[in-house]
C-alpha cells in the first residue's frame, strides 16, 4: 500500500452468488483514490483499500449495484 493508503471494511446486504460480488467489486473498484477491492461473498465483507475513500462514496457505489451496505457502517 502507498502512504496515505488505508484500507476498511464494510458490510454488504442482499449479495447471494458470485455476480453480486463481482458488480460490487467493480462499482467499487471504479471509485476515484481506491487501489483494492476483495468482496467476501460468504461473509458480505467489502475490503477497500485506498486514499482518501469515504463512506458515503462506498454506500453510494454500493448503492449503484445493487445493493446495501450495513447499518452503523
Amino acid at each position: 500500500m502507498s502512504e496515505g493508503a488505508e484500507q476498511r471494511t464494510y458490510s454488504v446486504t442482499g449479495m447471494s452468488c458470485g455476480h453480486c460480488a463481482q458488480a460490487v467489486a467493480a462499482e467499487v473498484r471504479a471509485l476515484p483514490g481506491v487501489s483494492g477491492v476483495d468482496v467476501d461473498l460468504a461473509s458480505g465483507a467489502l475490503l477497500v483499500s485506498g486514499a482518501n475513500v469515504d463512506v458515503e462514496t462506498v454506500r453510494i457505489a454500493v448503492q449503484a449495484a445493487g445493493y446495501g451496505l450495513a447499518e452503523g457502517v
